[in-house]
């Protein structure tokens, strides 16, 4: 799990982003983090790979997750 490549696209104000980052924090999964309410480049990434507005959006090894789904991600992490 942690040589997973993690992107996680959020803002601030989203509880369910601070859910996701708070769960690969306490699974010691290292991840990259893009604020796409000030990153217009990471928003236009996010929209391109996901196709939606909203977030958290989950990008783990190449798959894509939209919102904060547990099973989803330990699916995607391969656990």
């Amino acid at each position: 799990m942690a040589d997973a490549k993690v992107i996680v696209y959020s803002t601030p104000t989203c509880p369910w982003c601070q859910m996701a980052k708070e769960f690969f924090d306490e699974n010691k999964i290292p991840y990259e983090h893009k604020d796409v309410s000030v990153d217009k480049d990471a928003m236009n990434e996010m929209i391109k790979k996901s196709g939606q507005m909203g977030v958290p959006v989950l990008d783990i090894n190449g798959k894509i997750i939209v919102g904060f789904d547990v099973e989803a991600i330990k699916k995607a992490l391969g656990s």
